[in-house]
This record gives C-alpha cells, sequence and structure tokens, in this order.
C-alpha cells in the first residue's frame, strides 16, 4: 500500500513538472527562433536569432501582447540584453491570461519569433496540520549545541585536571593502610 501511494504521488510530481512545458512549448516554439517561460508572474523570452546594432548597442527588442491586442506597438516592451549567443528580456508582475510574445531584431523589418504562453495564477501557499519541524529532529546534541568561549573551556578542563589528580591521589593513599 504504501509503495503505491509512493509511486503515485512522485507520477503525480512528475505529471505537474512536465504540464506547464508541455502548455507553453506549443507547435509555433518548435519553428519559431525564440524560446518562451513562465516562472510565476515573470514572462521570459531567450533567443539567438539576433544581432548587435554596433552603433546603438541595441540587440532588439521583445513585446507582451495580451488577447485584445493585435500589433507588436500596442504589446508591453522590453529590450533584449545579452551576447552574441543567446539574448533574453523579461516582463514581472503580468496578470494571469493568455499572451503572444513577439521579438523584432533591431536590423529586421520580421519578426525574430513569435510564441503563445500561458501564464497561470501562482499557487498560494498553505499551512497543513501535519506540518513537520523545517529543522528536522536536533537529537543528541544536548550541550554541543552551544558554542563556548576559549576561557571557558580553559576553566573546565583545569577543573577536571584537578579531579584527576584528586583521585589518584586519593586512590594512591588508600593502597597503602599504614599511612595517614
Amino acid at each position: 500500500m504504501r509503495t503505491c501511494q509512493l509511486l503515485l504521488r512522485s507520477g503525480l510530481t512528475v505529471t505537474a513538472a512536465v504540464l506547464p512545458l508541455v502548455l507553453t512549448a506549443g507547435p509555433a516554439g518548435a519553428a519559431s527562433g525564440i524560446s518562451v517561460s513562465t516562472t510565476g508572474t515573470t514572462v521570459s523570452v531567450t533567443t539567438s536569432a539576433c544581432s548587435q546594432n554596433s552603433t546603438t548597442g541595441v540587440w532588439g527588442t521583445g513585446s507582451l501582447l495580451t488577447s485584445s491586442q493585435a500589433s507588436f506597438a500596442e504589446g508591453r516592451k522590453a529590450t533584449l540584453a545579452g551576447t552574441t549567443v543567446s539574448q533574453s528580456a523579461a516582463w514581472t508582475n503580468v496578470t494571469p491570461g493568455t499572451y503572444t510574445v513577439i521579438v523584432m531584431c533591431q536590423n529586421a523589418s520580421t519578426p525574430a519569433g513569435t510564441q503563445s504562453v500561458i501564464v497561470s495564477a501562482a499557487a498560494t501557499p498553505r499551512a497543513t496540520a501535519t506540518a513537520s519541524p523545517s529543522r528536522g529532529v536536533m537529537g543528541g546534541l544536548g550541550g554541543a549545541a552551544k558554542d563556548y568561549g576559549p576561557l571557558t573551556l580553559g576553566v573546565g578542563a583545569g577543573l577536571v585536571g584537578t579531579g584527576v589528580i584528586a583521585t589518584a591521589w586519593f586512590l594512591r593513599r588508600r593502597a597503602k593502610p599504614y599511612r595517614l
């Protein structure tokens, strides 16, 4: 029974991890020159299709369009930044819904790529009735959990040494009964 529950949970975890990737990577993602991803309320776009303008240093611009917007100019703009290998842009605080991301390179009149993305509402964490300790059980540490200074350790070592010497002296005197 426990093995079945474990397999069911791991299957659900894998499904939950793969489902957003399947939803965001549609057929346009494979043919497009851009890659779009979402993390919470942030939408990110990455491309390697643009080249940098030697005079302005600009790679290009990305536009995030809602379903009611039709052209690149109407969308929320973000300037691409990066290197010759990869350029990227991001939009934060995006409300849940379906969006279209269009990337225009600085030297082209046609888009480098277009891709749709779905931003879902961020899940709010809830407290559970069977919450486990965040640091686990710290059994066996006892007094070792506190860091004592060198003075305290020196005094303790002196007391232990005095006790050992006193015990040896007492046992030696006891072994010879004719001495007082």
